[in-house]
């Protein structure tokens, strides 16, 4: 059974930092591609940075250069770090993967439950 745990959200002052993880519960082979998008409360859910199979990646406008998408097949994570945060970034943020449970087999979607990030003033 294959779950996405997300960790390292909280609570930061503006200018901090916060590292999120996304963790791969489960036997898996690979996270082929994974992504963290960001929702507050009455808004649509945005993405914030995605990294494709080949590594490529993007970034939501907002971002400016002050976040990084990470994938480690090793740890099973993708990872978000995040510098420079503003109150602007107060939202939840979740987690997105797809997964090859098995080599030589389709990958399927998964979805974290997502974790809080609030940015004081």
């Amino acid at each position: 059974q294959v779950q996405l745990v997300e960790s390292g959200g909280g609570l930061v002052q503006t200018g901090g930092s916060l590292r999120l993880s996304c963790t791969v519960s489960g036997r898996i082979y690979s996270i082929v591609a994974g992504a963290w998008y960001r929702q507050v409360p009455g808004n649509q859910r945005e993405l914030v940075a995605l990294i494709t199979s080949t590594s490529i990646t993007k970034y939501g406008d907002f971002v400016k250069g002050r976040f990084t998408i990470s994938r480690d097949n090793a740890k099973k994570t993708v990872d978000l770090q995040m510098n420079s945060l503003t109150p602007e970034d107060t939202a939840v943020y979740y987690c997105f993967a797809d997964v090859r449970r098995y080599p030589g087999r389709p990958s399927d979607n998964y979805w974290g439950q997502g974790t809080q990030v609030t940015v004081s003033s």
